[in-house]
């Protein structure tokens, strides 16, 4: 499939994401003219609301459809990229080889961000999950999505270069993303650590970043203790991937940005053994390693000048003989004892190590672990937002204005000193869970604060 960006050129379809307000009806007249349909039809049939789509079939014109996509009452680039994926997903298979979106009618200074909002959205909506059938699905060839189509994006003259500039934004941000959604979705028994190893050098050969990787010997020569346990239970060896991306020089003003993901290829949850109920969802249990593997993807390709570090543990929690027990006592490569009161609570375990290794050998300017680190947080605030976690006020502003721009709401959790109380061990420095059912996301953090 081909992006292209225009100002003329006519596609067979066109899909036209609309807002409300004073303008809509102008809006819509002039859409009703191009399709050769009553205005005042139009506008009592649409409103605009967001997610409403109203297909309006075209008689007499060289468009076949309009797709009036309402958005709401914002247009703001999660709003375009939302609503686009959802409309992408759902009409695939009807749109024709040729569709379009125009966005003439907003303003040239927004081009930009929604040509990349429209991009991004209308190619995520096209993933499906087919690698793994003997089978492919029938489908009718060819269709929009295959190599054969093209989405064309109408933009005003005025915003072309920067329109273009956006759209391969767009089309780096679909492809990483969906590549990582491919590891997220990929069964345990096709994405073991060594597999995990193995991808993460492939990436970097082929985008642009460094990889070196801390196999078992060199973790138990290391000392990298908490990852070890975690991993000694399973005949698929746990390992430490290191990332480097943009780094020339510490005497440049660029920050180094540090990021550490949880890499758990498959949590049984251990001798605290999960429940069977959905047990299987554990195959995404590394959505932490898989977000930093898609920013070093991004930032390379797109050559963004930034200085990223990336320590990515990855280990399968397993049940075996060998495997850490409840009430064992593990080192950690900061040196800190851990009591481990829960074998389920080894996220926070693997964190710590890569965390207190990244530290130690680098010493970036900000460090900002990812991880599906425990249920508590959907909980907590559901499916909205993601927690955020730190003492750090600057930091966490930006991390939330970040998240807001690009449509990933964060919610900054508390941290207060009481939530650490009960993560005091009577035998060891600290233990790895507090033993109640409540705040549990939040003592994650507190005890992750400690390395």
């Amino acid at each position: 499939m081909t992006v292209k960006i225009t100002d003329k050129k006519a596609p067979d379809a066109l899909v036209v994401p609309l807002q409300q307000g004073d303008h809509l009806p102008d809006r819509l007249a002039e859409i009703a003219l191009r399709a050769g349909a009553d205005p005042s039809g139009l506008q009592n049939d649409f409103k605009a609301e967001k997610k409403e789509v109203f297909v309006l079939y075209a008689a007499g014109s060289p468009l076949r459809r309009f797709y009036l996509l309402g958005l709401g009452k914002k247009s703001a680039f999660p709003d375009m990229q939302a609503q686009l994926r959802s409309f992408s997903h759902r009409f695939k298979s009807k749109l024709p080889l040729k569709t379009g979106i125009d966005l003439r009618h907003f303003p040239e200074s927004e081009t930009a961000r929604l040509t990349d909002a429209a991009v991004t959205g209308m190619l995520l909506g096209l993933y499906e999950i087919n690698r793994f059938r003997s089978t492919a699905p029938e489908k009718p060839a060819p269709q929009f999505g295959s190599a054969k189509s093209e989405l064309q994006v109408l933009v005003n003259t005025g915003a072309l270069k920067s329109a273009v500039a956006a759209a391969r934004r767009g089309e780096a941000f679909a492809a990483a993303t969906q590549q990582q959604l491919d590891l997220m979705n990929a069964p345990a028994n096709r994405k073991t650590p060594e597999m995990l190893v193995q991808w993460a050098r492939e990436a970097g050969k082929a985008a642009g970043f460094k990889v070196r990787v801390l196999g078992k010997k060199e973790i138990v020569a290391e000392g990298l203790d908490a990852l070890y346990a975690v991993g000694k239970g399973s005949p698929n060896d746990p390992a430490l991937i290191l990332l480097e991306y943009g780094i020339k020089t510490r005497k440049t003003k660029t920050p180094v940005i540090g990021l550490a993901g949880k890499g758990v290829t498959f949590d049984t949850g251990g001798i605290s053994l999960k429940p069977s109920a959905n047990m299987y969802l554990m195959k995404s249990d590394m959505g932490g390693a898989s977000a930093v593997f898609g920013t070093f993807v991004m930032a390379a390709c797109l050559q963004l000048p930034v200085r990223l570090l990336g320590a990515v543990p990855v280990a399968e929690n397993a049940v075996d003989g060998l495997a850490v027990k409840p009430g064992d006592v593990i080192g950690s490569y900061s040196g800190k004892t851990i009591e481990v009161i829960d074998t389920d609570a080894e996220g926070r375990l693997i964190l710590a190590d890569a965390i207190a290794y990244l530290l130690k050998h680098e010493q970036p300017d900000a460090l900002i672990d990812v991880a599906t680190l425990t249920g508590s947080i959907i909980r907590a605030i559901g499916y909205h937002a993601g927690g955020l976690f730190t003492p750090n006020d600057e930091l966490a502003g930006r991390l939330a204005a970040a998240g807001q721009a690009c449509g990933e709401r964060l919610w900054r959790m508390p941290m207060w000193e009481e939530y650490g109380v009960d993560l005091k061990s009577d035998i060891a420095d600290l233990r790895n869970f507090t033993g109640k059912p409540m705040a549990e996301s939040i003592a994650a953090a507190k005890f992750i604060e400690h390395f």
